[in-house]
């Protein structure tokens, strides 16, 4: 049947006949537009009749091409689209920081990985005003400047653009350093005084949130106050966490690893032991090894069976050889008359006689004996055994209170008030020598403070000890940067003791986890000349202990 003609004139009716013509199946391509739809006026009315077998073979020829057309239209939107997925692959943060948290690390401007880094101008104002002094806070505000000069001099750095935080080496760093260069608008609450300096960070990055939105924008500052008031005003703040070395104290290393209660069973089979010398070896294979270190203790204690107390001396893929400890709760063993009462103890005293340990590190809660290992250990090796020249005592002089003022005096004497607990194990010490009388233990402590040097850590930079036994006693007081200062003042034949407890640190912004002897345990685990035990019971008296749980 054929089509309706179509109308000669404009907007034209069709005729009653034309509504009568039957209606075609509805197929694919009927909902394509007829090709004389787009057709001038003049040559529509020159169309010859169509019949219906001619639009089908038109319109099925017409077909293919259209598909390709919205192809080549869609392919621009792909790519488009495309665009910001590459964008997003870079920087998804801006993190503005604070003066404190400079102050507190130079060297955390290359510590976040991808993202971009920004500086108000205040900042730079307060790192000029602790830029001056011997302080260690002036030191990491000069070394902060030295660093920012170093990123802004490199050639072909662009301020406006920001400065590529790897164009001095530090290739972790991928993203951008950001400064203010230009006034930035923004509105506080009015109770809040706008001259503060604290405040006008906060007003920079509620500015930089409107700019850069959706953009994460998150102030990291060591200020728990500035945290609190940035949340209070809807602002992201998050504390400076990559100077932490654990999240949790108590997954802090021991140094001591309890055996399986099925350890004899699942491993008896593949040991092999020998006898060398006043010790024993075992070689074990078997699942516990990948859990081993170097220098680890390992102990076995089981009802109705032997106790094995041993350390790890080797580890060579899946085998480790143990070899058993010299016995210090023994009398006949007691060194400097001081014999070793619990487990911990005796394992610190086998890591302290040890010459091939370099390096120990002790944790304990207060009363367990740390200072007094250390030093029976140091007097021995020193005047009997004549491995060390003499003994150099230093610490932390961070005070609990409140500051006593002006010490007067040399070097030793002003340090003598942050000594009591040396002189007080010394006291202990020179008791133990019963049979010598009075005019033998005067010699005798006479004796040994000549040996013992007292020293304050102001004055350690540039040093070298040769054939010292040094001990660093509230190491927990240091940061990582005076525990590093201090260990490399070692020279040879020097051994190092480092002592304190992490529960008790009186530095401000020092944690748990980003104290100097927290840093020092994890970093030397599992080198073989160094060793750390935690000290878990103490021997000072039962008021103490029970002081230490209850408290």
């Amino acid at each position: 049947m054929p089509l309706p003609t179509a109308p000669t004139k404009r907007a034209a009716l069709l005729s009653q006949q034309d509504f009568n013509v039957p209606a075609r199946p509805k197929t694919k391509s009927s909902t394509q537009k007829p090709p004389s739809a787009k057709l001038p006026e003049a040559l529509v009315a020159e169309q010859p009749p169509v019949t219906l077998a001619a639009p089908a073979q038109q319109t099925t020829a017409a077909l293919p091409p259209a598909p390709a057309k919205r192809r080549r239209e869609s392919a621009p939107a792909v790519q488009a689209t495309s665009r910001p997925k590459r964008r997003l692959e870079g920087p998804s943060k801006l993190f503005v920081l604070d003066t404190n948290v400079l102050l507190h690390d130079p060297s955390c401007l290359f510590r976040f990985e991808e993202h971009d880094v920004f500086l108000p101008m205040i900042v730079l104002e307060e790192l000029d005003g602790h830029k001056k002094g011997m302080t260690e806070v002036a030191r990491n505000g000069r070394q902060t400047s030295r660093s920012l000069d170093a990123l802004a001099e490199h050639q072909g750095s662009d301020i406006r653009t920001g400065l590529p935080l790897n164009s001095t080496g530090h290739t972790e760093a991928r993203g951008r350093l950001f400064f203010q260069t230009q006034l930035l608008s923004y509105e506080l609450p009015a109770s809040l005084p706008q001259g503060k300096a604290d405040n006008q960070i906060l007003g920079v990055v509620e500015a930089l949130r409107k700019q850069h939105a959706p953009r994460d924008v998150v102030l990291v500052s060591k200020d728990i106050n500035m945290r609190v008031k940035a949340r209070a005003l809807g602002l992201s703040a998050e504390d400076y966490q990559n100077d932490k070395t654990l999240e949790d104290g108590d997954l802090l290393y021991s140094g001591a690893y309890a055996l399986p209660t099925d350890f004899w069973n699942t491993h008896g089979s593949t040991v092999e032991s020998w006898q060398q010398g006043a010790h024993t070896f075992y070689r074990v294979t078997g699942p516990v090894v990948p859990q081993l270190l170097i220098n680890q203790f390992v102990y076995f204690e089981a009802p109705g069976e032997p106790s094995l107390y041993a350390k790890v001396t080797e580890i060579r893929e899946k085998t480790a050889v143990f070899r058993t400890l010299k016995d210090f709760t023994h009398l006949k063993n007691a060194v400097w008359g001081i014999s070793t009462r619990n487990r911990e103890q005796n394992f610190a005293m086998n890591l302290l006689m040890d010459p091939e340990v370099d390096f120990v590190t002790l944790t304990g809660t207060a009363g367990t004996g740390k200072t007094l290992l250390a030093l029976a250990s140091g007097l021995t090796q020193v005047l009997d055994e004549r491995r060390y020249t003499e003994i150099i005592v230093t610490r932390a002089t961070v005070s609990v209170g409140e500051d006593i003022g002006f010490l007067p005096g040399t070097e030793e004497e002003k340090m003598g008030p942050w000594m009591g607990a040396l002189d007080d194990n010394l006291e202990v010490l020179g008791k133990t020598d019963t049979a010598a009388g009075d005019w033998g233990r005067a010699a005798t402590n006479e004796l040994i403070r000549s040996r013992i040097k007292i020293k304050s850590m102001n004055f350690m930079r540039g040093r070298t000890f040769l054939n010292k036994y040094v001990i660093i006693d509230e190491a927990q007081n240091l940061t990582p940067k005076q525990m590093k200062t201090l260990i490399t003042r070692a020279g040879p034949g020097t051994k190092i003791i480092c002592m304190g407890n992490i529960a008790q640190i009186d530095t401000p912004y020092l944690t748990e986890g980003s104290s100097g002897l927290t840093y020092a345990v994890d970093k030397f685990k599992g080198w073989q000349h160094s060793g750390h035990i935690t000290l878990a019971r103490g021997e000072r008296s039962r008021l103490a202990d029970f002081a230490s749980e209850v408290l």
